[in-house]
C-alpha cells in the first residue's frame, strides 16, 4: 500500500508544463460544438469520445513538449511487466495454385489493456478479414477454372528498445502480380501511448518540410542510380506522382531515435521498386518537433 501511495504522491507532484496549455485550447476549440452562436445538440457518446480524445492529447502532449515531464512519468513506481510482440492465430488454407499464410501478432505486458486490447483488437480483425476475402477470390477463382492466388501476412519488430516498440505488419497479394502493402504501429512503452505522426509536430508544417526533404532524396537517388526510378508529380509521366505526404503518412522510429516514412508498393514508385522508405535527419525537421523526446 505505501509504494500505491508513494505513486501517488509522486504523480501529484508532476508539473504539468505551461506550453501544454496551448495544446488543451487547440483541442478545446477543435472539439467545440458552438458553431454561428447556436448550440447543437450532440450525442453522449460524441461527448465522451471527445473528452477521451483531449485527454489523450493533454496526455501525450505532456510527453512530447516536455521531457521533464515524461521523466517524471518514468520515476512512478509501476508493476514490473515485459512488453513484447508474441504470434497468434496462424491462419493457412490453399490448394495446388493458392496458398494463404497469416500471422497475426498480439501485444502483451502493457499496463494500458485499453490501447493493448484495441491494437490486439484491430490486427485480429483485418487479419480475419484478410482471410476471408482470400478464400472468397480463391473460391470464384477455382469456379473459373483455377488460377494463382496467394497472401502472405506477417509482421516485423522494427524497434525494441526500453523506451520505443515499432511493429510493421505487411500483407503481400499475389494474382498475376504482387502487391505489398505495410502498416506500422509505435508505442512508448514507459508512458504507454500510441505515438502518432502529428503528435511529433506543433503544427501541419512537418507535411511541407518532409515532402520537400523526400522529393529531393528521389532526384538525388535517381540521379546516382539509373535502376531507381520515383513518381513525382510534375516530373514523371504518370498523373498521380508524389507530391506531399498524408497528414498520417506510414513511419517508425528507429533505435536511435530516426524517424522513418514508409510509402506502400506502387505508391510512389513503380511495382519493381517495392515498399520505399525514407530516413529523415533531424536536422531536417528540428524547427517542426515538439521535442526531442521521441526524435533526436
Amino acid at each position: 500500500m505505501s509504494k500505491i501511495n508513494d505513486a501517488k504522491k509522486k504523480f501529484d507532484n508532476i508539473e504539468i508544463p505551461d506550453e501544454l496549455n496551448f495544446v488543451v485550447q487547440k483541442a478545446i476549440k477543435e472539439a467545440n460544438p458552438m458553431k454561428n452562436n447556436k448550440r447543437k445538440k450532440m450525442n453522449p457518446l460524441k461527448n465522451f469520445g471527445l473528452g477521451a480524445a483531449a485527454a489523450a492529447i493533454i496526455f501525450a502532449g505532456s510527453v512530447n513538449i516536455s521531457p521533464a515531464f515524461a521523466q517524471s512519468m518514468s520515476n512512478i513506481p509501476v508493476l514490473s511487466s515485459i512488453i513484447k510482440v508474441i504470434s497468434i492465430n496462424e491462419l493457412t488454407d490453399g490448394n495446388d495454385n493458392s496458398q494463404a499464410n497469416i500471422s497475426t501478432p498480439q501485444i502483451t505486458g502493457l499496463e494500458n489493456k485499453e490501447l493493448e486490447a484495441t491494437l490486439n483488437s484491430k490486427y485480429e480483425q483485418e487479419n480475419a478479414k484478410l482471410f476471408a476475402q482470400f478464400q472468397k477470390k480463391m473460391a470464384k477463382i477455382e469456379e473459373q477454372g483455377g488460377g494463382h492466388l496467394g497472401v502472405d501476412a506477417g509482421y516485423k519488430v522494427l524497434t525494441d528498445t526500453e523506451d520505443l516498440l515499432s511493429i510493421s505488419r505487411y500483407t503481400v497479394e499475389t494474382q498475376a502480380s504482387s502487391y505489398e502493402t505495410i502498416h506500422n504501429d509505435t508505442i512508448d512503452k514507459k508512458n504507454e501511448l500510441l505515438i502518432t505522426l502529428p503528435s511529433l509536430f506543433k503544427d501541419n508544417d512537418y507535411i511541407e518540410t518532409i515532402s520537400n526533404y523526400i522529393k529531393d532524396e528521389m532526384r538525388k537517388q535517381m540521379a546516382a542510380d539509373v535502376e531507381k526510378t520515383y513518381f513525382i508529380a510534375g516530373e514523371s509521366d504518370v498523373n498521380d506522382g508524389f507530391d506531399k505526404i498524408k497528414e498520417d503518412q506510414n513511419f517508425s522510429i528507429t533505435k536511435n531515435n530516426e524517424l522513418i516514412i514508409y510509402f506502400d508498393q506502387f505508391e510512389v514508385a513503380p511495382g519493381y521498386m517495392g515498399t520505399v522508405k525514407f530516413k529523415i535527419p533531424t536536422n531536417i525537421i528540428q524547427k517542426d518537433l515538439v521535442s526531442n523526446h521521441y526524435i533526436k
